[in-house]
């Protein structure tokens, strides 16, 4: 597929030894690297048989406004309190006080158990919303073990407008539990809040006890 746009002043072109387009290796050849935008960090937090962990604009150095038209959460090793624990998210629109908005998301999964007894890759329709207000599933019954853990990011765009719906992409690796066999399980989430307010706060919780461990960390994509 050819590019119909070009922006020049994104194109970074070096002389690399070695390197080349289209041409010959050799000392005089280019190379050719587009630059976008950066990562800015905002905010870290860590959990510590923590019930929930709440990013709230404006609140503790939180940045999650018109500042940045698209934001991403990492996960590293989000860790259950117990078995089979669920990590969730959601939005709220009136700076934290209620985590409620109307979402519809679709939810796949590919899964890989530990003694190679199941391998799927499929629709998970017990994670997905349809116009549904409670929390997004960002996993799948996690592990409770000590080495057990969830990592992954949450990228979410345009927070602040008050024209457009509010769309993001989650995907997560986990360690998923299972009474015979562990599973090595990737999940796919994507979908937007139906609101046109701004989402001005993001709640992680597990589905049940607490995340006994683990951190998210909050960046702005200039």
């Amino acid at each position: 597929m050819a590019l119909s746009k070009l922006n020049f002043n994104s194109l970074n072109l070096t002389p690399v030894a070695g390197k080349g387009i289209g041409f010959d290796s050799g000392a005089d050849d280019l190379e050719a690297s587009f630059s976008g935008g950066s990562m800015v960090f905002i905010k870290k937090l860590t959990a510590s048989s923590s019930a929930t962990l709440s990013f709230v604009d404006g609140s503790d150095g939180v940045v999650l406004d018109d500042t940045y038209k698209e934001y991403v959460f990492t996960f590293n090793n989000i860790h259950p309190s117990n078995d089979a624990r669920d990590f969730q998210f959601n939005m709220s629109i009136d700076a934290g006080s209620n985590y409620n908005v109307t979402k519809t998301t679709t939810a796949f999964r590919a899964y890989h158990q530990e003694n190679d007894g199941a391998a799927v890759l499929g629709y998970s329709a017990d994670d997905d919303l349809a116009q549904g207000t409670g929390f997004q599933n960002l996993s799948d019954a996690i592990d409770g073990a000590n080495d057990a853990s969830c990592s992954g990011y949450l990228h979410l765009f345009n927070p602040s407008s008050t024209t457009f719906v509010k769309h993001f992409i989650a995907n997560t690796q986990f360690l998923a539990h299972s009474g015979s066999s562990d599973y090595s399980m990737n999940y796919f989430i994507a979908g937007y809040g139906n609101t046109t307010s701004a989402v001005d706060a993001i709640r992680f919780q597990m589905n049940s006890d607490n995340i006994d461990a683990g951190t998210i960390t909050l960046y702005g994509i200039n």
